[in-house]
């Protein structure tokens, strides 16, 4: 007796579900994006195309914003992946609804939107709290850093741009003088576009130009900063006796020689990562709160150290959510003289490290660190350790679902303000991520 299967015919032609929404089990990630997504507010979205002609039909933007947050949300960041998934991914397909944008309308459409796309985080974290997902209570605050669109190989130091103004300057002299050479010299020369050799090092003589400005400014900023002006003394040339020791090294305003520019994104800075390796990189700000692990203030700096940015994103916090949270915690990265004093008067309890967990303690001195001293004497309560102890189990599954989960761990977008707009996308999509896995179940 042969053995029944069921029926197994690959070449039999079958009609396709008539509806969209039976493509995809029930309770399926895309059904919960499409209708979300259908709830909030696209009006800013549609004004940018008010005046378009039937001559010139745009893609909806409430389909490409569907598929965009889906692809983010399951681990998808490049739009020629997005473009391609249109034509393979079910889910795709179902948000589509059998449009097929290309990647580069895809790439070109989360560009011309950023504001839009970050004012979308806002109103994904109002909803949170309609549902119940947002308490305020206990909100945690931690960074990490993520990889910026940046080669390490397109990037020179202080020192280099120097020497290569010098290099370039010499070969444009040497090649201006070749190029009032007589015509009889020139014809026992090899031949030589020498014009078009010229404008190719005067552009790239410019580019360099301009990244050592900006390094001059930035550390000029940096100096003005830590109280330095002009008027300093700086150390003596060559041969000269020093009139007054100097504790400055450099003159104001002068960078230190492996100081770096990235000439692909000049915005990024090098910063240390977890595994100790240095890269090109934006610091990313999250702010979570105690309910649901929403994350309902999210923004993004290119400064390495966390110092200064806890009173932005409470800012944010409260511009997201309407209101201030009761306890607010953050690790010892946060702890600052100037940000206890900027926050003195604000309505939540700060909770803020003053040494790292495992770590000697730090001795602090009241006189000159009043309001850190006074946060060391508060840890020795056994209720504020109680409530630090919340903090890892707040902070650290969000970004280690963005990095490992989604697995986003570097921005396809450059510039700071393109990468904001981006870093705010991530968690727009995590968010409602971690929503339906709550709401469905």
């Amino acid at each position: 007796m042969t053995t029944s299967y069921l029926p197994y015919e690959p070449q039999q032609q079958i009609l396709l579900p008539h509806a969209w929404q039976e493509w995809l089990p029930e309770g399926h990630l895309a059904y919960y994006i499409s209708d979300t997504i259908d709830s909030l507010d696209l009006s800013s979205f549609h004004a940018k195309y008010a005046k378009g002609g039937p001559g010139n039909q745009p893609f909806h933007p409430a389909m490409i914003v569907k598929v965009l947050i889906y692809g983010y949300a399951t681990g998808v960041f490049s739009s020629r992946t997005m473009a391609r998934k249109l034509h393979e991914d079910v889910a795709f397909r179902v948000l589509a609804a059998g449009n097929y944008p290309a990647h580069r309308t895809i790439c070109d459409f989360r560009a011309l939107h950023l504001k839009e796309l970050s004012n979308l985080f806002v109103q994904v974290v109002k909803l949170a709290k309609e549902c119940g997902l947002v308490k305020l209570g206990t909100v945690s605050v931690d960074g990490t850093k993520l990889k910026a669109n940046a080669s390490r190989h397109k990037a020179m130091s202080y020192e280099r741009m120097n020497k290569a103004e010098l290099e370039l300057k010499a070969q444009i002299d040497a090649l201006m003088a070749k190029a009032k050479a007589t015509d009889e010299a020139e014809k026992n020369e090899p031949e030589l576009d020498i014009p078009a050799e010229i404008s190719r090092r005067e552009t790239r003589l410019a580019v360099i130009r301009a990244a050592r400005e900006r390094l001059e400014e930035r550390q000029r900023q940096a100096d003005t900063a830590r109280g330095r002006s002009v008027e300093d003394e700086t150390p003596p040339g060559d041969g000269e006796p020093p009139k007054n020791k100097s504790r400055f090294k450099n003159k104001f305003g002068e960078p230190k020689p492996d100081a770096q520019e990235n000439f692909t994104d000049p915005e990024s800075r090098i910063m240390k990562h977890s595994g100790g390796n240095f890269d090109y990189s934006y610091n990313a700000q999250a702010a979570i709160d105690d309910t649901a692990h929403i994350i309902i203030g999210a923004e993004l700096g290119n400064n390495a150290n966390d110092y200064g940015q806890l009173p932005a994103v409470l800012e944010a916090v409260k511009r997201n959510v309407g209101s201030d949270p009761i306890q607010v915690l953050a690790d010892a990265g946060y702890c600052s003289e100037a940000v206890f004093e900027h926050l003195r008067d604000h309505p939540a309890e700060l909770i803020v490290a003053v040494g790292r967990e495992g770590k000697k303690q730090v001795m602090i001195n009241p006189e000159t660190r009043p309001m850190c001293a006074a946060m060391a004497e508060k840890f020795k309560a056994a209720e504020t350790q109680d409530a630090y102890r919340k903090r890892k189990w707040l902070s650290e599954p969000p970004n280690a679902w963005i990095k490992s989960v989604l697995g986003f761990r570097q921005f396809s977008m450059r510039g700071l303000v393109k990468a904001q707009a981006e870093w705010k996308l991530v968690c727009t999509a995590l968010n409602l991520r971690r929503m339906a896995k709550i709401m469905i179940a």
